[in-house]
């Protein structure tokens, strides 16, 4: 492989910036040495920096751009120098920067970057669209209801839709931020007001009883399905908390205990699910499984979490992929 000059994207203005800053940092301890690593940091106002390394309290030269040669300059105001990078590899997660927003910029000024495309990466963000698009392609997902904020809440109905136990999320979030597990009807309407705080979408899914599974997508037109992981928790869900702070008693069994037919059954529903999307790149695919043996996905993430602790590295690592591996592979594909 060929050593490329990555420039590493990070922050952003969505209620997931530290989750990005906690990747960030990751992709650049792990990376292998002989490319040449520039990181440019988005702060929560949506202001881009050259920064030193990556940094929580994201602040430098300010950096504005416009197209080279061969892709795109970053002009850095404060010195009036250049930087061109081979490639970008986005490490934003939510609205702003895995949205296709982001990715349509950078398609404009032309530079090569890791993950999907615009239609992959919208449609993989706004849950509602998503499960409309599994549903079409023959693949099974938990019931759900999507509210805008001029849609009329019958409560009652709602619960009588969907079941006694609902989870409440905002359409365009990730890292379980603004979602609320609701068991009583009483309690919905704070629920989706909460959500509302988050996004103009709101979707009301059902509590699935069952296992929570995930498995990993690495490829483009040939992805190729990692070994499948379980979450199991202490909490009442797999919340932010648990996924980003002290855990809680969460636990990520990996590979999950599962029998070999199951374990192919969601891979192929996994690989089926990215095509479904039209991604690329890399995705983390989450799924249940119901007590009777029912795979139902839930919702496919186009830039997973890249920290120490998170599934979607930790599923190519068991099945073969190091971390600095597994990051070569994603410049090699956004560079195809």
């Amino acid at each position: 492989m060929k050593s490329y000059k990555v420039i590493v994207l990070y922050g952003g203005k969505s209620a997931e910036h530290e989750v990005s800053v906690s990747s960030a940092k990751n992709i650049c301890a792990s990376i292998d040495k002989k490319h040449e690593v520039l990181t440019v940091g988005i702060d929560k106002n949506g202001v881009w920096y050259k920064t030193d390394g990556v940094v929580e309290e994201i602040k430098g030269d300010l950096v504005t751009f416009f197209p080279g040669s061969n892709g795109v300059l970053w002009n850095i105001t404060k010195n009036e120098k250049e930087i061109e990078g081979d490639v970008v590899f986005p490490v934003l997660h939510g609205p702003f920067g895995e949205d296709g927003t982001l990715q349509g910029f950078l398609d404009i000024v032309g530079v090569p970057y890791v993950g999907s495309k615009v239609i992959g990466s919208s449609v993989c963000m706004d849950k509602g669209v998503m499960k409309r698009l599994f549903k079409e392609a023959g693949l099974s997902v938990p019931k759900f209801i999507i509210l805008n904020k001029t849609s009329v809440i019958n409560e009652g109905e709602i619960m009588e839709k969907l079941g006694q136990t609902v989870f409440v999320k905002p359409a365009n979030l990730g890292s379980s931020v603004g979602i609320t597990k609701v068991k009583r009807k009483e309690d919905l309407m704070m629920a989706i007001k909460k959500a509302f705080e988050f996004d103009e979408r709101v979707i009301i899914e059902e509590g699935v009883e069952g296992r929570e599974l995930e498995c990993s997508i690495l490829g483009n037109d040939t992805p190729e399905a990692s070994v499948v992981g379980e979450v199991k928790y202490e909490t009442d869900f797999y919340s932010y908390d648990s996924k980003y702070k002290d855990g809680q008693g969460t636990s990520l069994i990996i590979p999950a205990e599962l029998e070999d037919t199951k374990i192919k059954e969601i891979q192929e529903i996994s690989k089926k699910a990215f095509k479904t999307t039209l991604s690329r790149g890399f995705a983390r695919v989450d799924l249940f499984m119901r007590p009777n043996g029912e795979i139902l996905i839930n919702e496919i993430n186009t830039i997973p979490g890249f920290t120490s602790f998170s599934m979607y590295p930790m599923l190519w690592k068991e099945s073969g992929i190091s971390y600095l591996e597994l990051i070569n592979k994603l410049l090699e594909l956004a560079l195809e």
